[in-house]
């Protein structure tokens, strides 16, 4: 069947060519993976350097003291892999520690929220495996864009006149960075990071004596983990400073921490959906999420998954519940029953809890000799503690106001080779700006809960559970999507849409980002303060007043978010049976392009 909403609502056509293609969150990073490609380099070459350039473009969406999570397939091994950049919690990071400071949570901005940084280990481990370009050439548009300035977007301008009080009060460092002259730049104006593009000249230098190409990635690895970065970061974080409950702390993550953890590579946790294999993280991160929500959907006929109807919508939203549900009861770094979770048997049950009416309930599932220990569960408005500066993805909030994101990057060459990564943390404003590196740390830590019990309890070495979750779609055993987009706990909400939009409904790859999107927040939020909204789910108002007058009738606490408002997706594709290549992007915020030949 074709599903509504395909030709109506798209902007831009999907590209197709057959050389290569690239799409990302920020049209400078897409140019500088496409240009990569056009000079021979391969589709991992393209996602590091245009994933370096998100560094320095969209700092208030991403930075280098954070995170990433990739998925990727070689042409000459199409088994999915996960490339693991999510740092652990440092040595330091304990419960008792936290419990010292009188605190409840881990707040959302500030140092002592830092996991290890390995975003740029991730990628330059990626570059020694799988890469064929010189490191430099990778990081040369970087350090352009760095050093001789690019034009803010307006996001960028918004969040710092967000937090320009907090800059200019308790973070100065950040103010000298950010606020050019002790103002908020405008938007469009030229921003400079020469701190960091010395940082990445110091890892091209540090491999200079090198043998090979190898070993002068690993001698740039090497470098930024016990080298300058290092130590600079540890050096700043004994300084108290403001977090997002208002109170002063200092960071606790020492040099040995940076040097102690490497990036690394995992198998993806795999489904079949409609002749496709999906892959995705594991359970440290929310991918299976995806994955068990498409279990419960495959059981419905066709009529029951297209987003643009009452019925599907509906359908769609109660599934989300229950995944999420399963995923703030179950998911951590650790032991998880994730083979009872994808199981036909355990989706079919999950799929008889759906009814006509909007469950208001947190309903995770019971899962044999699995310890059930329920998240904290605040409504949205209640337990705000006071003097609060920001926190969450996005970041700041204040009086209603949210702003900020991540960001995403995909490539597929005219080899085969495909990748889709979703880089985030160290946000602009994550915490202070470490002077010597241009950049802070990230925040990752308040995804960890401080209750001893729980699954996601904060610990020493302790991945925490992140949001970020790229998507590989493989046919007939061969890479054949990378989709991904920003957003949190809404990541794999939009996926979810997009993959029945195509796979099932018949759309074009634009026409399923363009189309009108949705997502429940019926879950506790992965980000400070925690809070959730029983029932509630966010639409489009594109929808349309009928679709979302049904949805209010079945009992959905609906809040429209406007015309063009939610997700980020971009996506690359490659028809293993002709070699033919798509891509798309999205049209909101007029900032996401896809490029390719």
């Amino acid at each position: 069947m074709t599903f509504t909403h395909a030709a109506d609502f798209t902007t831009r056509p999907t590209l197709e060519g057959h050389f290569g293609m690239s799409a990302s969150t920020h049209w400078l990073a897409t140019a500088s993976a496409q240009s990569v490609l056009e000079r021979g380099g391969n589709a991992f070459d393209a996602a590091a350097a245009g994933a370096f350039v998100l560094h320095v473009v969209e700092p208030h969406l991403n930075g280098p003291g954070g995170d990433m999570t990739g998925v990727f397939a070689a042409a000459d091994d199409p088994t999915p892999i996960v490339l693991n950049g999510q740092g652990p919690a440092p040595a330091a990071a304990t419960l008792e520690h936290c419990a010292s400071l009188g605190l409840d949570r881990v707040p959302g901005a500030g140092a002592l929220a830092a996991a290890v940084p390995a975003a740029v280990d991730a990628w330059l481990l990626l570059l020694r495996d799988h890469g064929t370009w010189e490191l430099a050439r990778v990081l040369d548009f970087a350090i352009d864009y760095a050093e001789n300035g690019h034009r803010a977007v307006p996001a960028i301008s918004g969040i710092i006149r967000t937090v320009q009080e907090l800059f200019t009060e308790h973070w100065p460092t950040s103010a000298a960075q950010w606020m050019p002259g002790g103002r908020v730049p405008e938007p469009g104006e030229t921003l400079t990071n020469p701190a960091y593009a010395k940082v990445l000249r110091g890892l091209v230098e540090a491999g200079a004596e090198a043998a090979d190409r190898q070993g002068r990635i690993d001698a740039a690895r090497t470098e930024w983990k016990t080298g300058k970065v290092a130590a600079a970061a540890a050096e700043y974080v004994k300084t108290p400073h403001r977090h997002s409950d208002g109170g002063d702390y200092a960071g606790v993550i020492t040099q040995e921490d940076f040097a102690d953890h490497s990036a690394g590579y995992e198998d993806a946790v795999t489904i079949e959906f409609r002749g496709h294999t999906i892959a995705k993280t594991g359970p440290w991160g929310q991918g299976p999420v995806l994955l068990q929500a498409l279990k419960i959907l495959d059981g419905f006929d066709d009529v029951h998954l297209d987003p643009g109807t009452e019925l599907g919508a509906h359908t769609i939203l109660e599934a989300l519940k229950l995944a999420m549900a399963d995923r703030d009861t179950y998911y951590a770094d650790g032991e998880v029953p994730l083979n009872h979770l994808l199981s036909d048997e355990y989706a079919a049950a999950r799929r008889q809890l759906i009814t006509e009416e909007a469950s208001h309930e947190f309903s995770p599932g019971d899962i044999p000799g699995a310890a059930k220990t329920l998240p904290r569960l605040e409504r949205a408005g209640t337990g705000l503690s006071g003097g609060a500066t920001g926190g969450g993805e996005p970041t700041v909030s204040r009086a209603g106001e949210t702003k900020g994101d991540t960001c995403h990057i995909d490539v597929v060459d005219r080899w085969g080779n495909m990748i889709s990564a979703t880089p985030s943390g160290g946000w602009l404003q994550s915490s202070p700006t470490i002077p010597e590196l241009g950049f802070p740390l990230g925040t990752r830590l308040q995804m960890n809960w401080l209750d001893p019990d729980s699954p996601s309890a904060l610990k020493p070495g302790k991945r925490p559970r992140t949001t970020l979750t790229p998507t590989l779609v493989l046919k007939d055993g061969a890479p054949f999507i990378a989709l991904g987009t920003p957003g949190g706990d809404q990541q794999d909400q939009w996926q979810l849409l997009f993959l029945l939009r195509t796979l099932v409904g018949g759309h074009t790859p634009q026409q399923a980002i363009d189309a009108p999107a949705l997502h429940t927040t019926s879950l506790p939020s992965s980000f400070w303060p925690r809070q959730w909204e029983p029932g509630g789910a966010v639409v489009e108002d594109r929808l349309g007043d009928d679709v979302i007058a049904g949805l209010e009738r079945r009992g959905h606490a609906i809040t429209r978010a406007g015309e063009w408002k939610l997700g980020r997706l971009s996506c690359v594709v490659r028809d293993p049976a002709t070699g033919r290549l798509q891509a798309a992007a999205n049209p909101r915020a007029a900032q996401g392009y896809a490029a390719g030949r």
